[in-house]
This record gives C-alpha cells, structure tokens and sequence, in this order.
C-alpha cells in the first residue's frame, strides 16, 4: 500500500525535483559542444584550427571509403591489402598487444600514414635505420627530394607544431640508406617512407597538412591525397581510438555482458511490478460457474459413468428409453423383444430396415457387457438418437410445453 507522504516532505520533493531538473537544464545549455573535445590534437570530430573534420569529410565527398576507427589494432582486418589507417598524432600510447597487432597488419599488406612524436614511438621499433633526432618546428615549407606518386604534384609542403605542442619535434637524418626520405631541407628529413612486411609506413613530422588549418597550404591538399592513394582501391580507417575513443555506448554494449546484466534487470522491474499490480490492485471475485446451469447434471453424471467405466449402464438407458417410446406408440408391451419392435417398425415404415434390427440386438447385447469401450457405447447411443428422429419418437417443442 502507498506510504502517506506529510505536507513537509511533499513540498520537499517537489523543490528537489524541480532543482534536478533546473540543473540538468542548466548542464545542457552550458557544456562545451562535442567537437571541442578534438581542439588537442587532430581528431575527425573537430573543427578547431588543429582538428581534422574538413580532411575526413574531403574524404567522403571524394568517394573514399572512409571510416572512424574507434576500435584497438587487434580488430583491424584480416586481409589489409588496399587499406590505410591514419594515425594522426596519437596522445595515448600503445601496448605490447597494439603493437603486435600492428606488426600483423603490416604481414596482411596494410599501410600507415603516420604523423606526430607519439606516432613515432608508436612505430619506431619497426625500422632500425632511421636515425630520430629534435628539430624547431615552425611554420616552414619544406621541398620534395626525391620524385615519387606522393609527392606528384605536390613540389612543396607546409609544416608546422599545433599551438599546444610545447618544446622541439622529432625528425629525421637524410641518408642513403634506410627509410626514403620524400621531403626535407637537405639534412632533416620530415616525410620519410619505408616498407613493412607486405605493408608500407608513411610518416610525417607534423600533421599540419591534414588539419584544418593546414589543408590548403601550398601542394598540402595534393599531398596529402596522395598519401591516402586512389579512392577506387583504398578503404581509409582514420583512426580515433588512440586519441581516447573507444566506440559508443551501444558499442560497448555490444561487446561485453552488460546487455545482459540490463536484460536481467528489465525482467527483475517486470517481475516487481507484476508482484505491485496483483497485490496493489482492484479486487475482483472470481467467475464462477451456478450450480443450476442444466449442464451441471449432464458433466456429473458423465463424468460418474466414466470413473466407473459403466458404458453398458449408459447404453442401456438410452435402449430402455428408445424401446418403451417405440413400444408405446406401437401398441406392444414394455418388454417388447428386438424382433417384436423391429417387426411393429417395419409395418410403421411400410418397409424392412434390418440395420434398426441388428442395432437392437447389439443394444440388448452390449448392456449386459462389463467390457464395453466408451467408443462403442457413444456409437450405439448416437444410433439410437437418430433412429429415434426418423421413427418420430423424439418430442416436438409444442410437445415439452
């Protein structure tokens, strides 16, 4: 039953609910947009001057195949070939597991196009020959080195460290040996490439020419396209895991138990409710059937002859009733034999039936019978009932009146 609630404390819910919904209000309205969340480093979501939004819809409306990959390197496809994941400056770093898993890509012939000092960590264990070192970033353009289908069309880059990164980047040595330098200024190498397994690496400096802000300065735009490759036959995951997304709620739902444990819960506040309804609600008596309903008697002494397995005693009311109405209106004594009521029938009718005879002496027969199935004994009755019909020996209404 409800608990009575004094006038205090209803106004005190009242006001507590009112607040909560004040300041859930209040939440909404002030919080900061989603896509401020990528102002730190080059993230799809973002339309900062350092996110990557403009990039990854380029993308789309060019007819690549691209996706947000919000999931870790131990998901990433089987079969690589033809596919590219962008590693645009990761901010958290990678466990023995990732990069196996990204050992295996690169063994299934997937690329990388890498950017950034956490990217370089990320992969540096891939390549023995390049030579790191610190180099000033600024805003500085840099020229090709060497021709090559990425740096077609794209004669000079622009590179620069995003407003938040403070202290030096990560380069490269130009050598003669090791990664293949593609862009820098004769000694410090800031684009180099490099083959791993059946895969490739392609790593930049600096993500500035993926950014918004960097897009289109100088060839960046060229550039840039050309490290993803042609639309018709790459499959581009931009990769958002390493920057702290880990796919969506129902995501996670999906992969781990917790749907369960919810389903769970559904059914539990079910059952409570359940429980509340049939103890809180109306009281009902319930239907039940009068005693004085004519089929009361029929089902009791149906259900009597059925216990006592009396199909004769069943079959020899409904041929002592046949046979004293046929009697009666034949003229012939009570106890008439099944010849003497099939002879006095046959003059009624005008005609011989020797299946009412043969139905007579099974009914004289069977009533005496201890054995008798119950499907037998509702043959013979049913027989009986419609000889009783065709011999008029059934009431009429006007009759029963």
């Amino acid at each position: 039953m409800p608990v009575p609630l004094e006038p205090g404390d209803r106004k005190i819910l009242i006001a507590s609910g009112a607040l909560l919904v004040v300041l859930m209000g209040a939440a909404a309205l002030l919080s900061p947009p989603p896509q401020q969340e990528g102002s730190l480093f080059p993230s799809t979501y973002s339309a900062d001057a350092d996110g990557a939004k403009a990039s990854y819809l380029l993308l789309k409306e060019l007819g690549y195949e691209v996706e947000r990959w919000e999931q870790p390197p131990t998901n990433l496809p089987a079969e690589a070939e033809g596919t590219v994941l962008i590693l645009a400056q990761p901010v958290y770093p990678a466990t023995g597991a990732d990069k196996a898993a990204l050992k295996r890509y690169f063994a299934n012939g997937g690329r990388v196009l890498a950017t950034g000092v956490m990217a370089q960590m990320l992969l540096s264990d891939l390549v023995e020959d390049a030579q790191s070192d610190q180099c000033e970033m600024k805003w500085t353009s840099y020229p090709a080195r060497v021709p090559s289908p990425i740096t077609r069309g794209a004669p000079r880059i622009t590179l620069g460290a995003p407003h938040f990164v403070l202290g030096p980047w990560f380069c490269w040595e130009e050598r003669s040996t090791g990664p293949l330098a593609l862009y820098g200024d004769g000694e410090k190498a800031v684009v180099i490439t490099f083959p791993v397994g059946r895969g490739q690496v392609l790593w930049w400096a600096s993500s500035t020419p993926l950014t918004n802000a960097g897009l289109l300065r100088d060839s960046n735009l060229a550039f840039f396209l050309n490290s993803v490759g042609p639309p018709e036959t790459t499959w581009v995951l931009w990769d958002e895991y390493f920057h702290g997304r880990h796919g969506s709620v129902t995501d996670y739902f999906g992969r781990t138990p917790l749907r369960w444990g919810l389903l769970q819960l559904g059914l539990l506040f079910l059952a409570v409710c359940w429980a509340y309804a049939r103890r809180s609600g109306p009281v009902r008596a319930p239907v039940t059937e009068s005693r004085l309903s004519p089929l009361e008697y029929v089902e009791t002494v149906g259900d009597l002859y059925h216990r006592a397995h009396a199909a004769g005693a069943s079959v020899e009311l409904a041929y002592q009733r046949f046979g004293f109405r046929l009697a009666q209106q034949l003229g012939l004594p009570p106890r008439a034999t099944p010849e003497q009521l099939h002879e006095a029938s046959a003059r009624r009718l005008g005609r011989r039936d020797p299946e009412l005879l043969r139905l007579l002496r099974r009914c004289e027969s069977a009533k005496r019978r201890t054995g008798l199935r119950d499907d037998e004994a509702l043959e013979l009755v049913q027989s009986l009932h419609d000889y009783s019909r065709i011999l008029h020996l059934t009431p009429t209404p006007k009759e029963t009146r």
